[in-house]
């Protein structure tokens, strides 16, 4: 099977690490896989590009941004050239151009955002005016399907299939190299935005930092909202936190960093089906987040703390708990990178023998 995975940027954020994974495998498991992108892809990506050019996978990335037009013209060169059997677009934009070409390709849409990308009106009649061409909708989780059947209407095919993580990467394995760990570090790694919530966790790091002195704060993702970004860099100023925090861009360590680290912290207002949060729960890393509904499934999970983040005083007495727990082994059954391309690969073959048997 010749499979393209159409993505808007190549960065270093969930959807597309989920897209390089599903893609890797989808490969090793003998088929010839090829990922695109309407943006330039960003420095940060590089080395998955590498992994996956390694790995054979084609990267078809444009390499300069483009207009509307040009991203249809890049897209529809992109699937004469690839010649694919089924097309995976992830995300609303995507998914959008890919399905306004005259292609005959039968294409699945992924839903990804946390947040309803319909209440944009401009969108939600683009949608629906494009919902048939889909054969088939997968949203990662069961708040993309409501929101889609409460602003467009049904569809005659919706799955809900999670993200999943790469749980070898965080396997404990004595040939690996030791990570120096950082006692008593709090991570949070995410794009700077506001829902991402980087300035209550260091408010309520300022309240730990009160209670241990040797807690640190380790803040990383990409900068999406520079104006945001600006912020958390100068409320760490103000609060006299400089040398007890550190305010980075995206990084490709994560699996490292959790390992060297004591709590994850995550306090976003929404996520659909958060890749970090998955990461942090496979490496066993003590957890404390906002008590959102895309969380709840680990709410009793050993060394996970869910609440309402916005209370600064109950996070930050969250963080100080965290910083003393251990570290523990949790169930990930059906949320690991291998069951999400499994199960892209059983939804790829029904559409396609389903216009088989159409046709």
């Amino acid at each position: 099977m010749r499979i393209l995975q159409v993505i808007l940027t190549p960065r270093l954020s969930g959807a597309e690490v989920l897209a390089k994974g599903v893609a890797i495998g989808h490969q090793n498991g003998g088929h010839d896989v090829c990922i695109a992108s309407l943006e330039p892809e960003h420095d940060d990506f590089t080395h998955i590009s590498a992994e996956l050019r390694a790995h054979n996978v084609t990267c078809l990335f444009p390499t300069r941004s483009m207009g509307k037009l040009g991203r249809l013209l890049f897209l529809h060169r992109a699937i004469r050239s690839f010649r694919p059997d089924i097309i995976f677009a992830h995300a609303t934009i995507p998914a959008l151009y890919v399905r306004a070409l005259p292609t005959r390709v039968p294409i699945v849409w992924v839903m990804h955002s946390g947040a309803n990308d319909f209440a944009n009106r401009a969108l939600l009649r683009a949608e629906r005016l494009l919902s048939s061409r889909a054969k088939a909708v997968i949203g990662v989780s069961q708040g993309n399907i409501d929101n889609y059947v409460k602003e467009v209407g049904s569809h005659p095919s919706m799955i809900v299939v999670p993200n999943g993580v790469d749980v070898s990467s965080f396997a404990h394995d004595d040939a690996m190299p030791p990570v120096p760990a950082v006692r008593k570090q709090i991570v949070q790694i995410g794009r700077y935005i506001p829902e991402k919530n980087q300035l209550q966790t260091v408010e309520a790091f300022a309240y730990v930092a009160r209670a241990e002195p040797e807690a640190r704060l380790l803040l990383c993702g990409v900068i999406e909202n520079l104006a945001y970004h600006a912020a958390v860099v100068e409320r760490v100023a103000q609060l006299g936190l400089q040398d007890r925090v550190q305010i980075q861009g995206p990084r490709n360590d994560v699996a490292q960093i959790l390992r060297a680290s004591t709590v994850f912290a995550m306090p976003s207002s929404f996520e659909a089906h958060s890749i970090s949060f998955l990461e942090a729960l496979a490496s066993g890393i003590p957890v404390v987040a906002s008590a959102i509904s895309s969380f709840a499934f680990a709410a009793n999970f050993p060394s996970v703390q869910l609440l309402d983040t916005s209370d600064i005083d109950a996070y930050g007495r969250a963080l100080l708990e965290a910083l003393t727990q251990p570290r523990t082994t949790r169930p990930l059954h059906g949320l690991t990178l291998q069951s999400t391309a499994d199960r892209y690969l059983a939804i790829a073959r029904d559409v396609l023998n389903l216009r088989v048997k159409l046709s």
